[in-house]
């Protein structure tokens, strides 16, 4: 490996020194261009601060940060107001709901089974795991080696529901009466 290093030319390892020509042409690309670095002349990628090529700091680039952010909080007030225009024509005014749907709210559910918020999101977790293990139990197999798969499948939803409940167990909170 030695021996290759010494056949190269010295200028490639010397870092390189900028000329008045080159300067010059930098600063007639940067007066032409709208975002070019001083150091290089490449353009700038869009929402950098630092020239990708060089590593230059590029000057003004606080202005250019806020010029984007004043651009995406306009963007963002216009797709508010798109989504506003569509949930008005998609709206149902005279749309009647059954008494029954209330019961089916997440808090109403919380407070009839006396659950804090991560136990009862990790016994719903558990219910689905529970009937994961069922519906695996209704592909068919044709040789030992699928039904074998299937209760390895099983098993695996099995252990996952017995997992999420232990754990909906313990981030329930002690309630006072058991102290």
């Amino acid at each position: 490996m030695a021996e290759l290093a010494q056949g190269t030319q010295p200028e490639f390892w010397r870092p390189p020194v900028p000329s008045i020509e080159k300067e010059l042409a930098v600063l007639d690309a940067a007066t032409s261009m709208a975002h070019v670095c001083p150091g290089c002349g490449t353009e700038y990628l869009l929402g950098s601060r630092f020239c990708h090529s060089c590593g230059g700091k590029r000057p003004g680039g606080v202005s250019t940060v806020r010029a984007d952010a004043g651009l995406m909080l306009r963007l963002r007030e216009q797709l508010v107001e798109a989504a506003r225009m569509t949930a008005s024509v998609f709206s149902l005014p005279d749309s009647k709901v059954p008494s029954w749907v209330h019961y089916l709210s997440f808090h109403e559910i919380r407070m009839r089974v006396g659950l804090p918020t991560a136990s009862l999101i990790a016994f719903f977790i558990g219910i689905g795991c529970v009937a994961g293990a069922l519906l695996v139990g209704l592909l068919t197999a044709k040789t030992l080696v699928d039904w074998q798969a299937i209760q390895f499948y099983r098993a695996e939803w099995l252990l996952a529901a017995t997992a999420s409940f232990a754990a909906g167990i313990l981030l329930k909170k002690p309630s006072d009466t058991n102290r």
